[in-house]
């Protein structure tokens, strides 16, 4: 099984790639580092460990929240810029200096609130608090959502008039929105949203269930230049990899792009290499053969 998933990597491979020049990886999370039930396994955290031995470091690039993320940032012991929130926050960790931050308006996440009490698609925020590190994820009601949400991320929301809240004087605006539904309620939900809201924000797809709503220059490709310039990165020495079209903007950044084999069709094609999946440590068999350290 080994021996044939890593065969059809190399016979996914699109382009020339040179491993010797790699000084970072731009990383996803969730359906790509971590297995079923966003478990980090002790194979692909011994492998990201090794690669930083190597000086190769890792740039977290997610769409979780700097608290959600850090039980995964630490066991690896990555530090420095990292992109969060699928690119509306950038922050230099450990410490938690916030290097960029791009905020949802107030006007936008109104309209998302009037859409959803309007279809009754459940609907979150995640709101900024003044030390402009730390958040408060808030939603009209509680719902099964909420709770799958919460298993999902160990954030939990609380209950207040949205409305109220980004109406409030002095509002400065939103981290960001998400929209939690079926698939096929997502489909319905997008075009209301681009008619309503054109481009002025963001509209991404970062997980099945996961629709987001960010301020139109947000992505994950933005965070990442952000984070390669302050790392003092150039393109070519930058391998991206993920498994959403959220990932997407961060694969035209990088000088090279991987996805998982059970990534998303687009994912797939844009991708120079196919790796084994997620659920199969696709990212640890990766990272051990092409800088050859030590597999489990």
């Amino acid at each position: 099984m080994e021996a044939s998933v890593f065969n059809i990597l190399i016979f996914m491979q699109k382009r020339k790639f040179d491993s010797s020049r790699i000084r970072a990886l731009a990383l996803d999370l969730d359906g790509t580092a971590l297995g079923a039930g966003a478990v980090l396994s002790s194979r692909t955290e011994k492998a990201l460990r090794s690669c930083r031995e190597r000086g190769i470091g890792t740039i977290i690039c997610t769409g979780r929240g700097l608290e959600s993320a850090e039980k995964y940032r630490q066991p690896i012991g990555a530090e420095g810029p990292m992109v969060y929130f699928n690119g509306a926050i950038v922050a230099d960790m450990p410490e938690g200096k916030i290097l960029s931050a791009v905020l949802l308006e107030s006007e936008a996440a109104d309209f998302c609130i009037g859409l959803s009490r309007e279809t009754g698609a459940y609907f979150q925020l995640f709101l900024p608090q003044r030390d402009g590190r730390s958040f408060v994820l808030a939603a009209e009601s509680r719902r099964p959502e909420t709770g799958m949400y919460l298993n999902h991320t160990g954030m939990d929301a609380v209950v207040c008039d949205l409305r109220e809240a980004v109406n409030a004087p002095g509002f400065p605006g939103c981290i960001k929105g998400m929209f939690i539904a079926e698939p096929e309620i997502q489909e319905l939900l997008k075009p209301r949203l681009k008619e309503g809201l054109g481009n002025t924000v963001y509209i991404v797809r970062t997980f099945r269930n996961f629709l987001e709503i960010l301020a139109s220059k947000v992505s994950k490709g933005e965070g990442l230049k952000t984070a390669m310039k302050a790392r003092g990165l150039k393109s070519e020495e930058v391998i991206a990899l993920g498994d959403e079209e959220n990932d997407l903007p961060m694969f035209s950044v990088a000088g090279f792009s991987a996805a998982p084999s059970n990534a998303g069709p687009a994912v797939l094609e844009a991708a120079d290499l196919v790796i084994g999946a997620n659920t199969e440590d696709g990212t640890a068999e990766f990272l051990e053969k092409t800088f050859l350290l030590k597999q489990h």
